[in-house]
């Protein structure tokens, strides 16, 4: 996987990211988890792809108690707070190995039972997208099935700056807003803007960009039907979409 639309990024937002996140995962939490009903996991590990600080690995482990996990997460600093979660759970310890890769690098098993993708498909190129959909054509087993989500904009187009989210730690307030640009012809420019701040004063405030390649629904079902995958919306309001053979 390219770096360039996530590395640098991280490198200055991770101890953000891994604060905020917890507020966006709310919603997709259940959507998430309801997507996840009736997969048997016993068929091969279940992966988590950029699985970050651990939000999706703990879904994945209640909605599948039986699923052995991989999480995937490149980048060191992420990496650190999803491993500082799993071992601070024995439940977690047992069930998930975690893979210091992207998953295009990773030795993943011959087959997969399950693979998800939550808020990362915008940081692959659309090259490496097909190749990991050409991973799932081959790995994922007959019953098994992706989950990923897909938010707007859907084709590179401006977003007004919004919050989103807060967390008080202590004497200190920690915010954050994004806004995007057109990044060109299948891409936008995210501005996320981090703020922390104490008895109303500026403490620190920066503005980081990030890549993220654009996918409208449509195309994602095209570009699937390629590797013999198909495609189902889930939770409309998280952008959910499963995939199966």
């Amino acid at each position: 996987m390219s770096e360039s639309t996530g590395g640098y990024f991280y490198d200055r937002t991770a101890e953000y990211v891994a604060l905020l996140l917890p507020g966006a995962w709310a919603g997709l939490r259940p959507a998430l988890a309801a997507a996840l009903v009736g997969l048997d996991a016993t068929a091969g590990p279940v992966v988590d792809v950029g699985a970050g600080s651990g939000e999706g690995v703990v879904v994945l482990a209640d909605a599948l108690p039986v699923a052995e996990i991989i999480a995937v997460e490149p980048h060191a600093a992420l990496r650190t707070a999803l491993l500082t979660r799993i071992s601070g759970d024995s439940a977690l310890t047992e069930r998930v190995t975690v893979l210091a890769d992207d998953v295009l690098s990773a030795q993943l098993p011959d087959r997969i039972s399950g693979l998800i993708a939550m808020n990362v498909i915008g940081h692959l190129t659309p090259g490496e997208r097909r190749a990991l959909w050409a991973v799932l054509g081959v790995k994922l087993t007959p019953g098994g099935r992706a989950v990923l989500n897909l938010y707007p904009p859907y084709q590179p187009e401006a977003v007004p700056d919004a919050p989103m989210g807060e967390a008080v730690i202590g004497r200190r307030r920690y915010s954050g807003s994004a806004a995007a640009e057109p990044g060109g012809c299948d891409s936008v420019t995210w501005h996320m803007t981090y703020r922390v701040e104490e008895d109303g004063d500026v403490v620190t405030e920066f503005t980081a960009s990030d890549r993220w390649y654009v996918l409208t629904p449509a195309e994602l079902t095209a570009e699937l039907a390629e590797h013999g995958l198909r495609v189902s919306a889930g939770d409309a309001a998280a952008g959910v979409q499963i995939i199966t053979r």
